[in-house]
């Protein structure tokens, strides 16, 4: 067990606090729109606490990506149930609507536009978004390859559509937030059995 923090809370507890306030800052506001001292006022805490706990700003945004990173890689490696088949990008969707819906700003940290990509905190976002792409990719490929397609530029373009599709949709629900993730699911599901022609 942690030693206490302020007012008797632990500090496993503290910091969950914190990096809860701070997600949602990041998130709101994007890397260079976020202060210490913001997130220190937020969380009801002296900003040299948070100092203590983090390092810098660098260290809360790093403890903010490995939380939402974990969860969204997470979540897209639970979707396999149906891999390798149409109902397969349905899966993905839904388990990360369903994770999104827990933590609202997690794709925007993790997709912030100008994160800091120098140390471990730009690190850390270049190997969670790779592995995010890469399972993307290996779902494309997985559905071509059962069609009988193999021409790369196929597993390519599908790919590229793919990336593009989920950032679109995601986007959308930010931008939507009285959505639930059960509503942004049948509204994908509806879409896609349009377009399949279904």
């Amino acid at each position: 067990m942690g030693k206490a923090g302020t007012k008797g809370v632990s500090r496993a507890d503290r910091e969950r606090q914190i990096v809860d306030v701070a997600v949602e800052e990041f998130g709101r506001h994007g890397y260079a729109g976020v202060s210490v001292t913001a997130v220190a006022r937020r969380a009801g805490i002296s900003k040299p606490l948070v100092y203590s706990y983090f390092d810098a700003k660098d260290g809360l945004y790093l403890a903010c990506v490995q939380r939402v990173g974990a969860l969204l890689v997470d979540a897209v490696a639970g979707a396999r149930a149906r891999s390798g088949s149409t109902g397969h990008a349905l899966d993905t969707l839904s388990a990360l609507f369903t994770a999104v819906e827990q933590c609202p700003y997690a794709w925007s940290v993790l997709y912030d536009p100008a994160p800091p990509w120098a140390g471990a905190a730009g690190e850390a976002v270049r190997q969670y978004r790779e592995r995010l792409a890469e399972m993307g990719a290996a779902g494309a490929a997985r559905l071509l390859d059962r069609a009988g397609h193999a021409d790369p530029l196929d597993h390519q373009l599908l790919n590229e559509i793919w990336q593009y599709t989920v950032t679109a949709v995601m986007r959308w629900w930010a931008e939507h937030p009285e959505q639930s993730a059960a509503a942004m699911a049948e509204r994908c599901a509806r879409l896609l059995t349009a377009l399949g022609g279904g």
